[in-house]
């Protein structure tokens, strides 16, 4: 490991960018796959082609003990965007639209995009948010483009060139979705979706994989399907990596290769069943790669763990902006963070179907908790059960065809704890909860999770209609009231106004009106500096609620 030469970088490099309290800042650039694990050339994998990916992480730091808060993208990719837990703040459950509501996390809590625009950043975002909040307005400065929709491979382009900026990209290219064959039959709306997506992949993406080269994990019954699903997935990755070249390449011709730090992810495990959805490492252990401008420390690798709720104030530590206190994360690139013991993870209702399970690991050893256990773990799910894999679980389990690996997803009750040695057993098929010689590793997992739970809460506890009602009474969405405008001084053709709300946590945008019209949504910190020639809108949106009526500030004569 050679993280203090990147850290020594990001204090010394000289980079063109713009500072904040003296300090130069880099530009950054998150780049996040979906539904995918370590399948990469750079991480191990024979199978993977993936020579942009590759060269990056020539480049850069791989980090090979990265692990999402949840297996599942919406809870995870609010992990990521907040650097707290799902279930301290309301959005565990995947998805809260599907019982009608958004979350409504505690007012303090804010997505980190929102912390560096208030630091001085611009921040720019491509494709997807999924945060189970909303979409605050007042996250990104620029929020383009639909899951789907071909992502904007230089999202930064839209940003002002006067600030340093973050930027994020997420490749839907590997998701899920990309799994489905023409056999694949879509239900209700999902089906035009699902039909059109097969015909563009098969247009777009090579066939570049054998599936008699893939590897079947014990779990999976080994079928021609089940193979050539895994190799489809691999195609898909192979398309991706295309992407991730593209992306390098616009960022270079826009002359910011030397000054950007590049990070490339995935926002949880692969999109196949007991992967996806799971607290298994199939479902929440992911690659990063970490490519700081110069290049140093290329080529080499770090194997600390590392949660998903690390990556919010490791950028804001980057920035040179202080990470609040509600981040349960910490930042594992600064000269005194402390290695993490264990990171932490859950998985709760997947669409229709209820669960609580919650999941600590070490280096070596994993913990589960199965809050549910009367229940199966595999139950029917739609869009789960709609690709290649599933259907052939399913249809072996029908006919009786499955060894007992495969099989204990489906039986009830499941064991109310699972303990697995992820180092002799790398698939965590071998349940060692009941094995007296390694009861001592069980009770101090055991201990920490309580420990934690009681630290950080888990609202899973109570109905999710429970959580509903604190959060939405009555099943409706609380409104954020409207911003007051506070004049604090008036001199030389500029008010200094204060914005605030009195819908506690509200966060405020505001505009520039002018005789050519409104200007773009800024960021209201404290007091803001207004040409009295300008007239002002307001608007305030507390995560989870609806957004405040617009507040108007006429231009002095």
């Amino acid at each position: 490991m050679r993280r203090h030469a990147l850290l020594l970088f990001l204090l010394a490099a000289s980079i063109a960018t713009t500072t904040h309290a003296g300090t130069v800042r880099p530009n950054m650039l998150l780049i996040v796959a979906e539904d995918m694990s370590s399948r990469v050339g750079a991480f191990g994998d024979p199978v993977a082609r993936t020579p942009a990916i590759d060269a990056l992480a020539s480049e850069g730091v791989r980090y090979t003990n990265v692990f999402t808060a949840a297996g599942v993208c919406a809870p995870s990719r609010a992990a990521l965007i907040t650097g707290t837990y799902p279930w301290s703040i309301g959005t565990q459950h995947m998805r809260t639209s599907a019982r009608g509501y958004e979350a409504v996390p505690p007012p303090d809590v804010k997505a980190f995009p929102e912390l560096l625009r208030a630091a001085g950043y611009a921040t720019a975002n491509a494709v997807k948010t999924d945060y189970q909040f909303g979409e605050p307005f007042t996250v990104w400065d620029a929020n383009v483009g639909s899951m789907r929709s071909p992502p904007d491979l230089a999202v930064w382009r839209h940003l002002p060139a006067d600030k340093p900026f973050f930027a994020m990209i997420t490749l839907m290219s590997t998701h899920e979705s990309r799994l489905a064959t023409t056999e694949t039959k879509g239900s209700g709306e999902t089906a035009p979706f699902i039909a059109a997506l097969v015909a563009a992949r098969e247009a777009s993406v090579a066939k570049v994989t054998d599936p008699r080269t893939v590897h079947v994990p014990p779990y999976y019954p080994d079928t021609p399907s089940v193979r050539a699903s895994i190799a489809q997935h691999y195609d898909n990755i192979h398309a991706m990596d295309d992407e991730v070249r593209q992306i390098l390449a616009n960022l270079a011709a826009d002359g910011h290769a030397d000054d950007t730090i590049v990070i490339w992810t995935t926002d949880h495990g692969d999109g196949f069943p007991r992967a996806k959805r799971s607290v298994y490492d199939s479902g929440l252990k992911v690659p990063i790669i970490i490519r700081h401008p110069d290049g140093h420390a290329g080529g080499s690798s770090d194997d600390r763990l590392v949660s998903f709720i690390d990556i919010a104030p490791t950028l804001l530590q980057v920035a040179g902006a202080t990470a609040p206190t509600f981040i349960q994360g910490r930042d594992f690139l600064g000269a005194d963070s402390a290695p993490r013991r264990y990171i932490h993870a859950g998985r709760d209702r997947m669409d229709d179907v209820p669960d609580h399970v919650r999941a600590v690991r070490d280096a070596r050893y994993k913990y589960i908790r199965n809050l549910l256990p009367q229940e199966p773990y595999f139950r029917p799910l739609a869009f789960r059960d709609m690709f290649p894999i599933m259907q052939a679980w399913w249809a072996a389990h029908a006919a009786g065809t499955l060894t007992p690996v495969q099989n204990v997803y489906f039986t009830a009750p499941r064991a109310a704890e699972e303990l697995y040695d992820t180092h002799s057993d790398p698939f965590e098929t071998r349940n060692l909860a009941g094995d007296p010689a390694i009861a001592p590793v069980l009770t101090r997992l055991r201990e920490e999770m309580d420990a934690w739970l009681a630290g950080v809460g888990d609202l899973s506890r109570e109905p999710e209609t429970a959580m509903i009602e604190r959060m939405w009474p009555a099943g409706k969405q609380p409104t954020t009231s409207a911003p007051e405008v506070a004049v604090v001084g008036d001199d030389s053709g500029i008010r200094r106004l204060r914005l605030t709300s009195a819908t506690p946590g509200a966060s405020i945008g505001y505009r520039l009106v002018t005789a050519q019209g409104p200007g773009p949504w800024l960021l209201a910190t404290d007091v803001i500096a207004v040409p009295a020639s300008a007239a002002l809108e307001a608007r305030a949106i507390r995560y989870g609620y609806s957004p405040s009526k617009l507040t108007r500030l006429q231009s002095l004569p």
